[in-house]
């Protein structure tokens, strides 16, 4: 019989967090972390339906280097993070740096060059750049996967007054809106991801405390900090096996699972309030509203906009569910196959979803589908979008976005 245990570790820290968010006011117009104001890709407010070149593109920012980290929101404020390459030349390849990296692995794990791990502040309204700080200057341990990594996959959180950002094996620093450095901590550790994947977990604030989670290969731990300070509060070994989509939270349920299509895994609609250990049965109807193998979000995390779940492939196969039952209501395919890994965010009865190839498909929320436009941003898109006063915030490879009704 299989179960899970509903235990302090990665995902379930994440269940916790979204129970809090959700408690605040519901005026909230921001994007604090990733997935937004309540942690749900849920948007207050409207955002465009379509745009191009001359239409509803009110800015667009260069931003140096590489970064797949979502950018957060605060009022008329916007926040990333980014790699920039120095330009020193990495250190020649030992014998044993060469041999590992012609292995048939995802990420580089040979000599890195060295990057300066930067934070950046840009207007909402107009995309220009606020400030640009430096967080440190450092040679990274290991690489990342080539397609889907970088140095800056963690995105910030934000309280309104300051802006918290984690470089994972590099740190964690704290600065306030006019870009001074409050504190940073170095939790000392150098992660060693699987496969040299990459590192990309984001902070969390809950009330005074900041947690992040190091989940890696050589001793998972969850710490907490105090948001003021960066002094330790406590620390506590992680040994959850934690699937890629992040678990979410509607309709008094948990929505967690997942995994790749040659995976059975369950994924299960828990019932909210349940504790410690749950057996994975079909009969299990107090802790389990229901559970279903062939839904199989791998590295999409799911949305849940109103009364329906939305799953969304790596190849761009959308299906709809009722969120209560788990019962299928649609399946579509979004364009001709392209592949997905930004996560989707909902606005005002739209669900837009983010090809990595640059193509934005926005859905009708509705139980049949309506494709009500396609956009293309004419770059490569592997963050996950944020939504704040009306407006889109994308990151492109190479740009930020702007995109609502130009003034």
């Amino acid at each position: 019989m299989k179960r899970i245990c509903v235990a302090p570790g990665s995902a379930f820290l994440l269940l916790v967090f979204v129970a809090f968010v959700q408690a605040q006011s519901s005026t909230q117009a921001h994007w604090p972390q990733w997935r937004g104001p309540f942690f749900n890709g849920l948007a207050r407010g409207d955002a465009p339906t379509d745009w191009n070149d001359t239409k509803n593109i009110k800015w667009k920012a260069n931003i140096p280097g590489r970064g797949f980290s979502t950018p957060v929101i605060w009022g008329d404020r916007i926040f990333l993070t980014t790699a920039v390459p120095t330009g020193k030349p990495a250190a020649q390849p030992t014998v044993t740096d060469q041999a590992s990296t012609t292995r048939r692995v995802p990420g580089d794990t040979g000599p890195q060059a060295e990057q300066r791990f930067d934070v950046l502040c840009l207007d909402r309204r107009t995309g220009k750049l606020l400030w640009q700080k430096t967080a440190k200057v450092a040679v990274p341990h290991e690489g990342y996967h080539r397609v889907y990594g970088s140095f800056a996959s963690n995105s910030p959180s934000t309280d309104g007054r300051y802006v918290y950002v984690s470089f994972g094996s590099r740190g964690i620093f704290c600065y306030d809106f006019n870009g001074k450095l409050i504190w940073e901590k170095d939790l000392g550790v150098q992660m060693k991801m699987r496969l040299a994947f990459g590192e990309g977990s984001a902070p969390l604030l809950m009330a005074d405390r900041l947690i992040a989670v190091f989940d890696h290969e050589s001793g998972s731990f969850i710490v907490a900090l105090d948001k003021r300070t960066g002094k330790e509060l406590w620390r506590l070994a992680d040994g959850v096996d934690v699937k890629i989509p992040t678990p979410i939270v509607a309709n008094d349920l948990y929505f967690l699972g997942g995994g790749s299509s040659h995976e059975r895994h369950s994924f299960l609609a828990v019932r909210a309030g349940v504790r410690g250990e749950i057996k994975l049965s079909e009969t299990d109807a107090k802790n389990i509203a229901w559970q279903n193998t062939q839904i199989k979000p791998h590295i999409v995390t799911p949305i849940v906009y109103r009364d329906y779940l939305y799953v969304c492939t790596d190849n761009g196969i959308v299906s709809q569910y009722q969120a209560k039952t788990g019962e299928p209501t649609f399946r579509a395919r979004l364009g001709s196959g392209g592949s997905f890994s930004a996560s989707p965010v909902a606005a005002d009865g739209k669900l837009y979803f983010f090809s990595e190839d640059g193509d934005v498909f926005v859905i009708k929320a509705d139980s049949k589908f309506e494709l009500l436009a396609r956009n293309a941003m004419g770059e490569v898109v592997m963050a996950t979008p944020a939504i704040g006063g009306n407006m889109i915030i994308v990151r492109g490879q190479n740009h930020l976005f702007g995109i609502g009704a130009k003034d």
